[in-house]
């Protein structure tokens, strides 16, 4: 356990508070998918998948899918635990919604954004509503998902007005993926990057 106080970052890392978050009974806003949207089910190859979680997670630094071994990744995008969705706009994914079912009785969100081009048109409102309806039609008793401080500034505050309920908090250290993975050094200017 860590003592109260600061306690240093190493050099070439970065920290971040996590918070675990839960729904046990399913919650809507009613949203209407936007003008232009269509919700849909997401069977993307690796390279595809890649592309929109970076569209979707490196101004916040998302790094969790594209530092695995790419078989890993095809492994998890063909499991049937696994499910994919997006919100097309003009044939172009521009959401990434993934959810795993392999915990019996519960399913995790592992992944939920949107690309700028929807930022701000209510699409993340609608798409939550499905997250929650593919969540609970498989018969679960919980969904739960971590978000942390590497994430959008809005993303607690979203989880939480759409029902989740905190229910624990972590420090995580990582490698910064600007120094030790060759992300773009001017990703997230919110995080300053100190060199090793």
């Amino acid at each position: 356990m860590l003592a109260n106080g600061c306690h240093d970052v190493p050099r070439g890392k970065v920290a971040m508070v996590v918070t675990d978050l839960e729904m046990t009974t399913p919650q809507y806003r009613g949203v209407h998918c936007p003008e232009g949207l269509s919700f849909i089910r997401w069977s993307p190859d690796t390279t595809a998948y890649l592309e929109l979680f970076r569209r979707v997670g490196a101004p916040w630094l998302w790094f969790g899918r594209t530092i695995m071994p790419e078989q890993e990744l095809a492994d998890i995008l063909k499991d049937k635990d696994t499910g994919l969705f997006t919100l097309e706009k003009d044939g172009k994914p521009e959401a990434l919604l993934e959810l795993d079912f392999s915990v019996e009785g519960q399913c995790e969100l592992d992944y939920f954004g949107l690309t700028p081009a929807l930022i701000g048109t209510g699409a993340g409102a609608f798409l939550m509503d499905r997250a929650i309806e593919k969540a609970f039609e498989r018969g679960i008793k919980r969904f739960h998902l971590h978000t942390c401080t590497l994430d959008s500034p809005q993303a607690l505050g979203f989880y939480q007005r759409s029902g989740f309920t905190p229910i624990g908090r972590r420090i995580e250290i990582a490698d910064d993926p600007r120094v030790a993975h060759g992300y773009d050094r001017d990703l997230a200017p919110h995080i300053p990057i100190i060199d090793p």
